[in-house]
């Protein structure tokens, strides 16, 4: 039985790469990145294994959940799994970087998502790239320049077992957004494999 009906995205021959060619930074697509069987293993896995928590945060003078669940792997954090260690080795040789965390965010459903916001910097204060890999539903991520409006918006559908690598600029340039729907959709577990140090 099929998790997720991309019949036609998982046919061989139908991969796909994308560069989006953003003023001031790189943003780039690999679809299929993971084959449909390493992708539905991955999606299992993590739904049933990690520790998922629900954080809350301040927004708009109220203390509100977050509304997805996460988890951190890394400095601070919990243990990298065998798994996590294999995905991110797979993600470095593309990206030509060195991870060394990565957040896990577990969309359960539709209503969950998260707001226009551009990621922190590390500790160091340098920016630096981050590549983010989709297991599971696919969701709709929107880009757009913080200042520039003749820069259009980007809405990308991120799909089971592509792979979104974010050049080292994007964060102090752009922002993202994962909306809500109303449509009736199964879960997506996402992970940002980030630089701390």
């Amino acid at each position: 039985m099929l998790l997720f009906e991309d019949t036609v995205l998982f046919d061989e021959g139908k991969k796909r790469f994308v560069d989006f060619n953003l003023p001031g930074t790189e943003l780039k697509l690999w679809e299929q990145f993971f084959p449909r069987s390493e992708s539905d293993y991955y999606y299992r896995k993590f739904i049933s294994d990690t520790p998922w928590a629900q954080y809350r945060r301040k927004m708009y003078d109220k203390i509100v959940p977050d509304p997805r669940l996460t988890a951190w792997y890394g400095k601070n954090g919990n243990e990298w799994t065998p798994e996590l260690v294999a995905i991110k080795s797979k993600v470095e040789a593309v990206a030509g970087v060195l991870f060394d965390g990565v957040l896990l965010n577990y969309y359960r459903d539709g209503n969950d998502s998260v707001s226009w916001h551009s990621d922190n910097l590390p500790a160091s204060g340098k920016a630096t790239p981050i590549a983010s890999v989709t297991f599971g539903e696919k969701r709709v991520f929107k880009v757009r320049h913080k200042t520039r409006k003749d820069i259009q918006q980007l809405n990308i559908p991120l799909t089971h077992g592509s792979l979104l690598l974010m050049g080292e600029t994007m964060q102090l340039y752009y922002e993202h957004h994962i909306p809500k729907t109303a449509m009736k959709i199964s879960s997506r577990i996402n992970l940002t494999f980030r630089m701390i140090e």
